[in-house]
């Protein structure tokens, strides 16, 4: 499919049309050259110490040496289940540089989903901080995983600070609850500080690697109702990586001295991923570390003693921020780039964040299965417009109808998208790469948009089911398999609803076959089996569900009755 390009006359100055995806042959080229380039400079901030380039260098080659001695197999699976800690950087530096891939993990998974991630994934290997560890002790039997890294608090700070980090996490903040991991010739138990120590005596051994090689397992929500692994390979993510430093240089090129970063997205993520560690680590950007954003008010405390250059965030953060009376008293002289992804950023906090810092947000949008970025707003662009921008170099946006074929210029079709930053497809599931995969090679999103005859454009609705909380993929499959599995419940279905604070929340509607049954009851088993942000925020019960012909619960309809309903309420008031 030949496409025109009018995006291309939109670009701002200095953004080239194209990126060579091949300039490094893989990620970890790409992390030497910038371990090497800035070696000198802080790369991380973190509770009132810093780290250099050259240490998470050191660290992260000690590690990677530890790795290789436990003779994993080739391109093993090593899982990484940390919040935002200095560690995370040690860890994926370690693992890519030892040659195997990176599984990211979100650290506060239900013991179901961690041990359907491990599983699927075929994780040889673990790198857990502490406070995750009673999770991990309620699966690793059931996972093929024979290698635990247990990583504390203070393990990368210095000698006479870490071991104090360390005994206040576990005994004043009383972080670590009581558990016990195997160490029993079938499981190695191994601390992150024995394995950086022995790996400084090991021997490294500098693979070999291609841009066609997996560099990292990245999970996300499917309409099957379990997550499956976006296949990323090294050079997806070296693509993504130069096509944002592309379109965001010629602005941060404007800040004298270092950047400085505000990493308050979870690494796990992979939009923090990319554009927080990896595009930070090439520009040389030090970054600050936020390993709870949603304690609001330790975050602005943490950002007082910086002068922060740039900001990624998604709407909820942003919103939070600017409903914070202490927050207008932060330094924004340097801030020049926010950029808000995940979910759609609204108008009023655009306006609020705007009027506050001066700096105006750039919303963009992208998916795990892109690494992710795919379209971003131009820098310059100073008032809201709701859209997401125009693709970025070396990136292919068609508008695509039921068949497969372009639609016509300013109608609504589904979002593909080629270029290389796409994924290889979804890990040992052929059919369901296929099924959203066209023979030339574009990715459907299942996200509706509009082009303007410019380029620019707008998501005006989401052909999947998936709801958007807070920047996460929820998909109402998953939701309705572990709720119909209550003894209580006859049949459930789970929908997006507005919410201000997260975009949307989760509404589940239960039909009962216990009566006693309260939402109490359903919102407690939601919460032993799921992730926060999949737990239901509202809950109603039904006689029955709307349902076509064939039995098919209809979501559609129960949308648009709360929508209507909604709309009534506001109306009302």
């Amino acid at each position: 499919m030949a496409l025109d390009k009018p995006w291309l006359k939109q670009y701002g100055t200095g953004v080239p049309a194209t990126i060579n995806p091949d300039t490094y042959p893989s990620l970890m080229e790409l992390l030497e050259d910038a371990f090497r380039t800035h070696a000198r400079k802080d790369m991380m901030a973190y509770m009132g110490s810093r780290w250099t380039f050259a240490e998470i260098d050191a660290q992260s080659k000690q590690l990677a040496a530890w790795l290789q001695a436990q003779r994993l197999s080739k391109g093993a699976r090593v899982a990484v289940m940390m919040p935002n800690v200095p560690h995370y950087a040690v860890a994926i530096a370690g693992i890519l540089r030892a040659g195997y891939v990176v599984v990211n993990v979100n650290p506060m998974y239900t013991p179901r989903e961690l041990e359907h991630q491990l599983n699927d994934a075929g994780a040889e290997a673990i790198i857990v901080l502490e406070y995750f560890g009673p999770t991990v002790q309620e699966v690793i039997d059931r996972t093929p995983v024979k290698h635990i890294v247990l990583a504390s608090l203070g393990d990368v700070f210095g000698a006479i600070k870490g071991p104090w980090m360390t005994y206040k996490s576990r005994n004043v903040d009383k972080h670590v609850i009581d558990f016990q991991l195997p160490d029993d010739g079938r499981r190695q138990l191994t601390p992150m500080k024995r394995a950086l120590t022995e790996g400084k005596r090991l021997s490294y051994t500098r693979p070999t690697l291609k841009g066609s090689d997996v560099a990292f397992l990245q999970y996300t929500g499917g309409t099957t109702g379990v997550s499956k692994g976006a296949t990323l390979t090294h050079r997806n993510l070296v693509a993504n990586i130069l096509q944002c430093e592309a379109w965001f240089k010629p602005e941060l090129d404007k800040v004298e001295g270092q950047g400085v970063n505000v990493v308050a997205l979870p690494l796990y993520h992979v939009f923090a991923l990319t554009v927080c560690y990896f595009l930070s680590a090439r520009m040389g950007t030090m970054n600050v570390m936020i390993d709870n954003a949603r304690n609001i008010g330790k975050m602005i405390e943490t950002l007082k003693k910086f002068k922060i250059t740039q900001f990624p965030a998604v709407n909820t953060l942003y919103n939070a921020l600017v409903e914070e009376p202490d927050f207008e008293q932060l330094d924004f002289s340097r801030l020049k780039v926010c950029n808000g992804g995940g979910m759609a950023v609204q108008q009023a906090t655009a306006e609020a964040w705007q009027r506050i810092t001066g700096v105006p947000i750039v919303e963009g949008y992208g998916l795990s299965e892109t690494s992710p970025v795919v379209t971003v707003n131009r820098l310059d662009n100073r008032s809201y417009n709701g859209a997401i921008g125009y693709p970025l170099p070396s990136t292919e946006v068609a508008l695509l109808d039921e068949q497969g074929q372009p639609v016509a210029q300013g109608e609504a079709g589904e979002i593909a998208v080629r270029g290389p930053q796409v994924m290889a497809g979804y890990w040992n599931r052929p059919e369901e790469t296929a099924k959203v995969m066209t023979p030339d090679g574009f990715f459907r999103t299942g996200d509706i948009g509009v082009m303007a005859e410019d380029g620019l454009i707008k998501i005006v609705d989401r052909k999947k089911d998936m709801i958007l909380v807070s920047g996460f993929n929820v998909y109402p499959n998953e939701i309705e398999q572990v709720v119909n599995m209550h003894p209580g419940v006859t049949e459930c279905c789970a929908i997006g609803v507005p919410d201000e604070r997260s975009g949307e929340a989760v509404k589940l509607f239960v039909v009962r076959k216990d009566y006693s049954l309260t939402e109490d009851d359903v919102a407690a088993y939601c919460k032993e089996q799921l992730t926060g942000y999949k737990r239901p925020k509202h809950i109603e019960f039904r006689e029955d569900l709307p349902m076509s012909n064939v039995g098919k619960i209809l979501r559609k309809d129960l949308r648009d009755e709360e929508l209507a309903a909604m709309a009534r309420k506001k109306k009302a008031a």
